[in-house]
């Protein structure tokens, strides 16, 4: 690919600008429904905390039952038509939900079903977009690629909360949902007219699946700084989904915060991420991809103590509305550096399956963390689990400070990448 001149050099490139089009309102559409989702439980279904966790693990049981087969096999297909069809499974079951509800049909078992194929879907396509991705743009635009979708997504994270919140007041959660299911269609339709052509992988020839399982999970995990990064990115994701399986419950039932308010507290990360992520690549190279990271992953758990600390009424949405923003300013700093980083240091031929094996044991770690915090919750309340969730957050962060991915750096020559050993 050659150079890319100017001050918008992704311009140059049609094929992402496309796909980046396509996530922004597929993603914008995911904010949108997230909170249509959990208001839909708590006012529409009568759901309690145990409910929301059962409904929060079916959505991410996927990654957990199909993610490591899913990268084996995105290595061995093209990335687009994959894409594509994960869109349209995600439209068709949030279009699903939306007119169950709508017709008061819905229950608790068939949402988790309904929830179930939305995860799938949306494995199938965060694992194949990473890996897309670098086919799109030379290596040396990989993090201001990543840097782009990382904006998009703390923007649609702003945007999407306070206008689910508005839907929900003004019309109803379904309605929410239904315009998540409208979003991902016409994702799917931007998908499907990228033009750039895809490389066809290499034929599997005598590979076995459980030799390709091992070779994926080796590099990750035999990694000098990627195994680090991931261990302590596993635990990061189970701290923080303890917390935001609970959150609207926590924020609507215990604080008093109706949909709209609860929207704006959320919307706050978006504002601050897409700041954070617009500064993120200059203060990578400045400081280092590995000292950024440890950095935004202190930040977190300093965000939500202060969730913990929020009283109910008026003060608590000033509260929250800090607590988000701080938490926005630890994602948008570590998103585009994260991505970019571990794409870069990993061969064309393992990126689907080293990017779907840390995405399985994350988002694994969402399927077994939401009918744990409901339980936790039941049992103990929903402070003293935010409390347990913190120090799983500060462990993680504990993990990648006294590692070598502390020192990670971009490599010098980023079109060369994968040529050491783990």
């Amino acid at each position: 690919m050659s150079p890319a001149p100017g001050r918008f050099p992704l311009l140059a490139y049609p094929a992402f600008v496309r796909l980046w089009i396509a996530d922004g309102v597929s993603t914008l559409g995911t904010f949108i429904a997230t909170l249509g989702v959990q208001f839909l439980m708590i006012h529409h279904l009568g759901a309690d905390q145990a409910d929301i966790g059962l409904v929060r693990a079916a959505q991410w049981l996927p990654t957990l039952i199909f993610g490591l087969l899913a990268g084996v096999w995105l290595d061995r297909v093209r990335r687009r038509p994959v894409l594509i069809g994960a869109d349209t499974l995600a439209a068709v079951s949030l279009g699903t939900i939306a007119a169950l509800a709508f017709t008061d049909l819905l229950s608790v078992p068939a949402l988790a079903g309904l929830m179930f194929l939305v995860g799938t879907a949306t494995m199938f396509f965060r694992a194949g977009q990473q890996s897309y991705l670098p086919s799109l743009v030379p290596a040396r635009m990989m993090p201001r690629a990543f840097a782009r979708l990382e904006q998009t997504m703390t923007a649609a994270e702003s945007v999407g909360p306070v206008v689910a919140g508005a839907l929900i007041r003004v019309v109803s959660a379904p309605a929410a949902i239904a315009v998540n299911a409208f979003t991902y269609a016409l994702s799917a339709v931007l998908l499907a007219s990228v033009g750039r052509g895809e490389a066809q992988p290499g034929a599997a020839g005598q590979r076995r699946v459980l030799a390709d399982l091992r070779e994926g999970a080796s590099w990750v995990y035999r990694h000098a700084t990627l195994a680090p990064y991931a261990v302590g990115l596993h635990l990061w994701f189970l701290g923080h989904s303890l917390i935001t399986t609970l959150y609207v419950f926590y924020a609507n039932q215990e604080l008093g915060l109706d949909a709209f308010a609860v929207g704006l507290t959320l919307a706050c990360a978006g504002v601050t991420g897409v700041l954070a992520a617009g500064l993120s690549p200059r203060l990578g190279q400045r400081f280092g991809v590995g000292r950024m990271c440890v950095l935004s992953d202190w930040i977190t758990p300093l965000a939500y103590v202060l969730v913990l600390l929020a009283p109910p009424g008026g003060t608590g949405v000033l509260v929250l509305c800090l607590a988000y923003g701080v938490h926005g300013v630890g994602m948008g700093l570590k998103g585009p550096l994260e991505g970019s980083y571990r794409n870069a240091v990993t061969p064309d031929r393992l990126r689907g399956r080293m990017n779907a094996t840390i995405r399985t044991f994350n988002w694994g770690m969402l399927a077994v963390s939401g009918p744990l915090a409901g339980a936790m919750a039941v049992a103990w309340g929903n402070r003293p689990t935010i409390i347990a969730a913190i120090g799983v957050l500060v462990l993680a962060a504990g993990v990648v400070t006294f590692s070598p991915f502390r020192r990670a750096q971009m490599p010098r020559d980023p079109d060369v990448v994968g040529a050491a050993t783990p």
